[in-house]
């Protein structure tokens, strides 16, 4: 409780959601939230990106309520009507061993997305297959799941997989993640497992083999974590628009997870839709320094990394009061990005390529969140942003899902054209 009061102590009210044009502190007043509310509440608000574990929809982790930043009732609260869950698979060993642990790793989390739509809450949540699925689905008042797999590892080697994920739900494909594997170099290689700079120089022959039949399945192809290169060699191969599922602006954050001016107007021209991600360490760069007296702080109060971005079971509890005080330390004295640092960047990619190729995600429970936007029952404040900034109700309703979903009508469209032999 105390580290939400310093957040909030920090943002200082208006200064949450502050920035207009140029930047400068705007007020919030009764007329602006009454037509952002009005706003969000007309239109479909679709996050592309929410992690799962694989305990999800289990006694252990109710997708209802559960201490997570994306519930049902958190999604209910916060207007938000759509999410992409993901099942994720970190990159292992490329092995038979390895692949196969993969595949059953993707299954169990197909399960969990599965049982929570068709077992556990019907009433509430529905799983859609297609784009005009997301729109019935809405209008009947559920809320809608989607499937996006994050890291092509899942398939091993074995082409015909990707049939089978497709027939469960899979919707889009990562093609890798932290880590090069067969099918693309990523963008953030990974010296434990042996990886160069660059192993494929792109992607692969059995990449671009992988590219083409999610093309004729009707899966999106994702270039989010993968190389510039990669990320070029997909756009260029494929006969579809791609999406980046989760990834920001390089030009105001320089990070590797980021896309940088030449991709995004190479997205564009390819008719595909950046979906700008609210992932607080990639909307804005933090110094070195932080990072060594975080670490420094981990240390003293016997930290164990684990799969979320903070760990502290093991901890005491006199240590984990004194490390969760340390931590609201660092982010005074070195502030997360908030709302207004994460709108810059959809600012800055709609400039560039145009209102039709951008989008909007959390990257929640996978590390996302900025100040502001820290799980999904306050999806309303980047709607209120943006009002702020003067984008019209019809351009909210394209970063907000109208631009994913005409990405996601073209693949479908080219699927069917590729299915019939033309």
């Amino acid at each position: 409780m105390h580290r939400w009061i310093l957040r909030h102590a920090a943002l200082g009210g208006a200064a949450l959601l502050a920035s207009c044009g140029g930047g400068e502190p705007a007020p919030r007043t009764d007329d602006l939230d009454a037509r952002a509310r009005a706003i969000h509440d007309a239109v479909l608000t679709i996050d592309t990106h929410a992690d799962i574990p694989y305990d999800f929809a289990t006694p252990a982790v109710d997708p209802l309520d559960a201490d997570r930043q994306v519930t049902l009732e958190k999604m209910e609260a916060g207007g938000l009507d759509a999410a992409f869950f993901i099942v994720y698979k970190r990159q292992d060993a490329r092995t038979s061993e390895g692949y196969r642990a993969a595949r059953d790793s993707a299954l169990m989390k197909f399960d969990a997305i599965h049982r929570t739509t068709e077992e556990m809450y019907p009433e509430r949540i529905e799983l859609a297959y297609t784009a005009d699925d997301v729109e019935r689905i809405h209008a009947s008042g559920k809320l809608v799941a989607a499937i996006g797999i994050e890291n092509g590892y899942v398939i091993g080697r074995d082409l015909a997989l990707l049939a089978r994920y497709h027939e469960l739900g899979a919707r889009y494909i990562t093609l890798a993640h932290g880590g090069h594997n067969d099918i693309a170099d990523s963008s953030t290689p990974r010296d434990d497992l042996g990886d160069g700079p660059a192993e494929h120089g792109g992607l692969s022959d059995f990449g671009e083999q992988v590219v083409a039949e999610m093309n004729r399945l009707g899966i999106m192809v994702d270039v989010s974590h993968i190389s510039k290169e990669a990320a070029l060699d997909a756009m260029r191969i494929s006969r579809a628009p791609v999406i980046a599922s989760h990834s920001s602006t390089h030009a105001l954050a320089d990070h590797a997870r980021n896309l940088d001016d030449e991709a995004l107007l190479a997205l564009r021209d390819n008719g595909g839709v950046m979906q700008t991600v609210a992932f607080a360490g990639y909307v804005k760069v933090q110094p070195p320094e932080r990072a060594e007296e975080l670490a420094d702080l981990r240390y003293m109060h016997g930290f164990v990394e684990g799969p979320g971005p903070d760990t502290l079971v093991g901890m005491s509890a006199q240590d984990q009061f004194a490390y969760e005080r340390g931590v609201d330390m660092l982010d005074l004295r070195y502030p997360r990005a908030n709302v207004s640092d994460f709108v810059d960047h959809i600012d800055h990619a709609v400039q560039l390529i145009g209102i039709d190729h951008v989008g909007i995600s959390s990257d929640f429970d996978g590390g996302g969140g900025v100040h502001g936007w820290d799980d999904a029952s306050e999806t309303f404040n980047i709607t209120l942003e943006l009002v702020r900034r003067g984008y019209s109700e019809e351009e909210i309703r394209k970063l907000w899902g109208g631009n994913l979903l005409r990405v996601w009508r073209e693949v479908e469209r080219v699927a069917a054209e590729l299915q019939a032999g033309r």
